[in-house]
């Protein structure tokens, strides 16, 4: 019994370095210390990810199995590049998701929350118009992410969150690449939010589902343009 309590006790400690090693290599992705193309060893990641080489080994599978890097024998670890391919199944996937999560919202997500949405966007559009500043900026892309995640996360089926948490981060990285909200781009992509939200508040499942259609559909040529 005592034997088996420890082994239960590793196991739950593995598996939180492992999932703090995946949040940290999130982290790197999104802050730039790891570049779409980069080639890395397994060396520069251990170092960079505060893992020891057993646990990098193991966290290894996750990443390539969700797209993250492409294992190359004798040469490496490569993350990605954003190129065509990546950026039309990115959106392709995206869309598929959305698409559930908003009919899900006209079901069930109460007027209340809908509304406050509407709000917060059209206060962020406000304050665009008269100050576009950086710190404005970054609450408009918190909202944005927030917006999306709350449609996710209504769903309550894990399968679609999980899937949506890992093309998410593909999204990002496009949109860090390509297209980063700023005063031209932000009142557009919130247009196409608040079409979203009036869609939801009549309670239109036809309008709904081809409001994020055009929604993302404009995203991803914004990303495809430039």
């Amino acid at each position: 019994m005592p034997g088996n309590r420890a082994e239960e006790t590793q196991k739950r400690h593995d598996g939180r370095v492992r999932q703090s090693g995946y949040e940290q290599f999130q982290k790197a992705l999104l802050d730039g210390r790891l570049r779409p193309g980069q080639l890395v060893s397994q060396r520069d990641l251990v170092a960079m990810l505060g893992l020891s080489i057993g646990a990098l080994r193991e966290l290894l599978p996750r990443l390539e199995s969700e797209g993250l890097i492409n294992v190359l024998p004798q040469r490496g670890i490569q993350i990605p590049a954003i190129d065509l391919p990546m950026i039309r199944d990115a959106f392709q996937m995206r869309a598929a998701l959305e698409r559930e999560a908003v009919l899900n919202a006209i079901r069930s997500m109460p007027d209340e929350a809908i509304r406050e949405q509407l709000a917060l966007h059209r206060e962020v559009l406000a304050q665009v118009a008269a100050d576009p500043s950086e710190t404005v900026l970054e609450r408009g892309q918190e909202i944005d992410t927030g917006f999306h995640a709350l449609l996710i996360g209504a769903t309550k089926n894990e399968l679609i969150i999980s899937a949506y948490d890992i093309n998410s981060i593909r999204i990002r990285l496009i949109k860090l690449d390509r297209i980063r909200l700023s005063a031209v781009t932000l009142p557009a992509a919130f247009a196409d939010h608040i079409a979203v939200i009036e869609t939801l508040l009549a309670r239109d499942p036809v309008a709904a589902t081809a409001a994020m259609d055009r929604h993302i559909a404009n995203a991803r040529e914004r990303a495809l343009e430039i």
